[in-house]
């Protein structure tokens, strides 16, 4: 892992980064393999409270990078579910939506196919405006496979996505902004993510965690699971030690000391 992603951990933060630079981040073998290993080495850590994940060097990642295949891709099988409800290739954008804390991704330069599929994964998604972007697929004759369906709906307007899935167009980090695929445009994207990890980590990370919970059902819940889910989380967050400091820490004006 360590000549692909780079873990930091500071002050309840973990900063994930993509380090293959020379190849724009680009997926091969290697690099599918890391990037499970990182999220499965974070989801063993339940003291995180917010994630951040970026590329190194000239942008976030190229997507798939078929020369290190070879005669691989045509004998993948793709069915089995080796990862939860995922398989590997889609563990590496899907993962990030089953970590406990909140993902911010940090994203500049180009986030092309399973790039654009990883940055969909995280809860927020900070995009520098000049960012290359593209559902690149059928572009090699094939279709997104990466976790994109289940992470752009609700997201990305129907019509919108289609055309784009079929046309493989680029698109720029402003639009991307526009179209729902990113949260928001900073000059400065992996800046602006840490601010936000902070900020985040600084809540109850009780609260927090069921929020993510409760997000992660919208998409596919009834009204009535919704509802009853949201007393569930309640009932097993108010009146404990950690909503209580976050209420008190709020009333005294002082940053709060969570355990």
């Amino acid at each position: 892992m360590a000549n692909r992603v780079s873990i930091d951990v500071s002050a309840h933060i973990a900063h994930v980064t993509l380090t293959r630079s020379d190849k724009i981040n680009a997926l091969d073998p290697a690099m599918f393999e890391a990037i499970c290993g990182a999220i499965n080495e974070l989801a063993a850590q339940p003291e995180l409270r917010a994630v951040v994940v970026s590329g190194e060097g000239r942008g976030f990642c190229a997507g798939l990078d078929l020369s290190n295949f070879g005669g691989e891709v045509e004998s993948l099988d793709l069915m089995p579910r080796t990862h939860g409800i995922a398989n590997q290739v889609q563990q590496v954008a899907w993962g990030w939506r089953t970590l406990p804390a909140p993902v911010i991704a940090a994203v500049h330069g180009v986030a092309i196919g399973g790039g654009l599929n990883i940055m969909s994964g995280a809860d927020i998604r900070v995009i520098h405006p000049e960012t290359r972007c593209a559902v690149m697929e059928l572009r090699w004759g094939l279709v997104p496979d990466m976790a994109g369906y289940p992470l752009w709906r609700g997201n990305v307007r129907d019509d919108v996505l289609r055309k784009l899935v079929y046309t493989h167009a680029q698109f720029s980090g402003a639009e991307a902004c526009d179209l729902g695929f990113a949260t928001e445009t900073a000059e400065d994207p992996l800046q602006r993510a840490m601010d936000l990890a902070e900020e985040i980590a600084g809540k109850n990370p009780q609260a927090i965690q069921a929020a993510k919970r409760l997000s992660n059902a919208l998409a596919d819940s009834t009204d009535e699971a919704l509802l009853l889910a949201e007393s569930a989380e309640q009932t097993q967050i108010i009146g404990r030690p950690n909503q209580i400091e976050a209420a008190t820490a709020q009333m005294e004006g002082r940053a709060p000391c969570f355990s």
